[in-house]
């Protein structure tokens, strides 16, 4: 069971979480909690780093936002312990989880789970920190963004645990943002390619990281609601969203879900010479530059020009650009435009494998609204594109009823 911020921001949801944790001891499960920081905590945190140094030490600023999470592994353990339940809190280190070295933003390397086990077999809940882990010189290191939900689903593999329940502050995967789209429905089950093809391009409900981990590891992962009462979870009655193997699902829609991305920004590089080696060299000083390009279109007109146009996320817009104009002598193009008023809309379903017709009816749909398309992408099981930021909630819609994903 893991729980996010919102879910513990305060010692009242502390005792929540911890009644919910109660009820599936008193199912007879053998659990295992990992819990983020308190709402608002970790911002905190890293706003003294910066404040005292905006470049600080990363050993020592992992030293210091790691304590977030190590505040909630006591406080909810201390929560269970005064309503007659068995439990401790347990640190990365700990564990060990270990990690490699890259500070902020390490990977997980191992994970020893036999203390872990040893204490659930004895009928004790660990209440896990989650984000934080050890590297091999026995420093404290921190996962970067979705950490926890990322500890969660390693753990559960470590574990070998039935199932990886995630509470948030929504109650389940929806086919769409439902602030968008009041019929939006929500997912009993998806695949976990879908899940992480929704999660890269906008989606936030899970982090890619986590996702592509329990597809990786085959972890069955839950999404739910903290904010619910109701009875522990058990198999056959999952109130939540649930993500699993293609295998799992035996009807598959053939759009699973329509999701949306306002960190994007375009850029085209206009009138360059076209001739062999142009690509690489318009994309090698962004891959120095560590910019992540996403979609690319390029186009070349009858006078040997060409047009190379892409995208890169609204963070690296700047350092892009930068690139590109210190470049401008290898590269020799004639023009830089940019627009970071614009989002990408993405269709994701597996069941596009099997059908065709899919990439149409969503350029006819935005076609039927004049919504330019400004860039395509696609991928087996997913398309996208870019439109003018004005038109998110209008295309989202659409799409949304095109695909019969309405709620009846």
């Amino acid at each position: 069971m893991k729980f996010g911020g919102t879910s513990v921001a305060n010692l009242e949801r502390i005792r929540a979480v911890a009644e919910k944790v109660r009820k599936q001891v008193d199912a007879g499960c053998e659990v295992a909690v990992v819990v983020s920081a308190m709402s608002g905590v970790t911002n905190r945190l890293v706003g003294y780093c910066q404040d005292l140094s905006a470049l600080h030490d990363p050993r020592e600023y992992d030293s210091v936002v790691a304590t977030g999470e190590q505040v909630t592994s006591g406080l909810l353990a201390i929560a269970l312990q005064a309503l007659g339940v068995d439990a401790r809190s347990w640190l990365g280190w700990q564990i060990p989880l270990r990690t490699d070295d890259a500070h902020g933003k390490a990977r997980i390397e191992s994970i020893d789970g036999t203390a872990l086990i040893a204490s659930m077999q004895a009928g004790q809940v660990p209440v896990i920190a989650g984000f934080q882990g050890v590297d091999r010189d026995n420093r404290i290191t921190t996962l970067g963004r979705g950490g926890s939900d990322t500890s969660a689903v390693a753990l559960a593999a470590a574990l070998h645990a039935d199932r990886c329940d995630i509470y948030t502050d929504v109650d389940g995967i929806y086919t769409t943002d439902p602030r968008i789209v009041a019929k939006a429905r929500k997912l009993d089950k998806i695949t976990y390619e879908e899940m992480l093809e929704l999660a890269s391009v906008g989606a936030k409900v899970l982090q890619t990281r986590s996702v592509e981990l329990a597809m990786k590891e085959r972890v069955r992962v839950q999404v739910l609601s903290s904010f619910t009462d109701g009875p522990a979870p058990s198999e056959g009655h999952l109130p939540g969203s649930i993500v699993v193997d293609e295998d799992e699902i035996v009807e598959k829609e053939l759009v699973a879900g329509i999701a949306y991305s306002r960190d994007e920004a375009k850029i085209s590089v206009r009138r360059v010479p076209d001739r062999p080696g142009i690509a690489a060299a318009v994309f090698g000083p962004l891959a120095e530059a560590n910019v992540n390009v996403d979609m690319i279109v390029q186009s070349t007109g009858d006078d040997g020009m060409t047009n190379i146009t892409f995208t890169v996320g609204k963070t690296d817009f700047a350092q892009a650009i930068k690139a590109l104009e210190e470049s401008r002598d290898v590269i020799h193009y004639g023009e830089l435009a940019t627009d970071d008023d614009v989002v990408k809309i993405s269709v994701v379903g597996v069941g596009m494998r099997s059908h065709t017709g899919v990439a149409n009816t969503m350029f006819r749909t935005l076609s039927e609204r004049n919504i330019n398309v400004q860039v395509i992408s696609t991928s087996e099981i997913k398309v996208s594109v870019l439109i003018a930021a004005e038109y998110t909630e209008l295309a989202v819609r659409a799409l949304h009823a095109a695909y019969g994903l309405d709620a009846a």
